[in-house]
């Protein structure tokens, strides 16, 4: 009982937080140049989690060949710039991560 009011109330606050600026915005033309800059938003925030991730995969700056998520990563940037297909990107990404994990 006690996790299902903790859901709740995270709801009830997310809501509580995001509500009025959607209102505000919903009835206010946003400049142009404002939505463009709001579609790197989901990219910024994506890179800014999985980056430290990356390359500090036990706390600690890892920037060799034993780093699996590195190599991961890197060929899963270069799948997704060549291809600009996400389900591939992923799909071979983490086959790479988990063929070089098994490896090294």
């Amino acid at each position: 009982m006690n996790e299902l009011l903790l859901v709740a109330g995270m709801a009830l606050v997310t809501v509580a937080i995001r509500y009025p600026t959607m209102a505000i915005f919903g009835r206010i033309p946003l400049p142009d140049a404002l939505i463009r800059a709001l579609r790197y938003v989901p990219v910024a925030v994506l890179t800014a989690i999985i980056v430290p991730l990356m390359i500090m995969p036990d706390g600690e700056v890892a920037l060799s060949l034993d780093n699996a998520f590195l190599i991961g990563g890197i060929a899963a940037t270069v799948i997704a710039w060549r291809t600009k297909n996400l389900l591939l990107t992923i799909v071979l990404g983490m086959a790479i991560f988990l063929i070089w994990r098994a490896v090294i």
